[in-house]
């Protein structure tokens, strides 16, 4: 379809369709190879080449009703490739979801090794604003098993499964500040880009806004990026930021994972807004179990889980200190998360 004086008309020809996706591929492929080359040293993992029209066929051409998450910028929907699922992301059509794209395939093509990520499979380059195609995990994220449809809430997640969740993704995020020459910040850790299996484990996705920081550099400057409440301060005051920017978002999101509340709620107190004045007013006021998800509480106690739970919302105040040197590393935080979680295991079993 082509646009003139911004109408559109009808007379496209299938030459001019092939030309249009010849042209989008050239110009995609290019820019990949040359953010493939400045990010993963030219190093990736081979990723396969997909038509727009078998995604389009795929997806039933895009139906809402496939549609796993969606988020300011692009929509993953379930699709069927040579008769196994996949998850198909379609960003939207705009300059800065261009640039999203690219970051989210060359490096989600760097994670394929890590168990804890959603594996790319490959892309289409054809279309203006290129397509991805990921392996299919499930029908939720985990911001569906905490305020997403009665169906995904009547399975309800307990202590442990959680606790796994949050052990799981602590090493998916020290994997990416520890694995590489150049460290990954990722920027965006959030329930709604963590996908659940029927087993409850979880894959971590959208690079979207991640970013290496350059050899030899303690820091990187950017404009800010993420959700509200996952900025850290001094990223938010300055602009430069590393991976304890990370460690302040993952500190918050351990905080919705054992409360099951949103990290902006206007319906809590003027300076409980965000989740972690909440929690600390909470902590402060000796109202401990108010901090606790209603489904945690709900399942009982057991010897130790008082401790672990204590041990857990401490940690979870010390990765969103103010300071950034007063918060722990990733590979810390992972390591103490792996502790909460084998206690929880062998303390319910007993």
């Amino acid at each position: 379809m082509n646009r003139i004086g911004g109408m559109s008309t009808c007379w496209e020809t299938k030459k001019d369709r092939k030309v249009n996706k010849e042209t989008a591929f050239i110009k995609n492929g290019s820019k990949l190879l040359e953010k493939l080359v400045d990010i993963c040293d030219g190093k990736f993992n081979s990723i396969r080449s997909f038509s727009a029209t078998e995604l389009k066929k795929a997806t039933n051409n895009y139906d809402p009703q496939k549609i796993l998450t969606s988020d300011s910028g692009y929509k993953l929907y379930k699709g069927f490739l040579q008769g196994r699922p996949v998850s198909v992301k379609k960003f939207k059509d705009d300059d800065e979801q261009y640039e999203y794209c690219f970051n989210d395939i060359v490096f989600a093509s760097k994670m394929s090794v890590h168990k804890s990520f959603m594996k790319l499979l490959g892309c289409c380059l054809e279309a203006q604003i290129p397509i991805l195609v990921f392996e299919y995990v499930g029908d939720w994220t985990l911001s569906d098993f905490l305020w997403g449809s009665e169906e995904a809430r009547c399975q309800p997640l307990l202590w442990i499964p959680r606790s796994k969740i949050a052990m799981d993704m602590a090493n998916a995020v020290a994997f990416l500040h520890a694995a590489f020459s150049k460290p990954i910040v990722f920027r965006n850790i959030k329930p709604l880009n963590i996908l659940l299996d029927d087993n409850h484990e979880a894959k971590l996705s959208d690079f979207s806004i991640s970013i290496s920081i350059p050899k030899g550099e303690s820091h990187v400057r950017d404009s800010v990026a993420g959700a509200t409440g996952l900025i850290a301060p001094e990223y938010l005051t300055t602009g430069n930021f590393n991976e304890k920017q990370d460690v302040f978002n993952f500190g918050v999101f351990l905080l919705v994972l054992l409360s099951g509340q949103m990290v902006v709620d206007f319906s809590r107190p003027e300076k409980e807004i965000l989740l972690q004045d909440h929690v600390k007013k909470c902590i402060e006021d000796d109202r401990f179990n108010k901090v606790i998800d209603s489904t945690i509480i709900a399942e009982g106690t057991w010897p130790g889980k008082e401790q672990q739970l204590q041990a857990y919302t401490a940690l979870s105040l010390r990765c969103i200190s103010e300071l950034a040197e007063d918060r722990p590393t990733m590979i810390d935080v992972s390591k103490e998360l792996r502790k909460i979680y084998r206690s929880a295991i062998s303390c319910h079993q007993q």
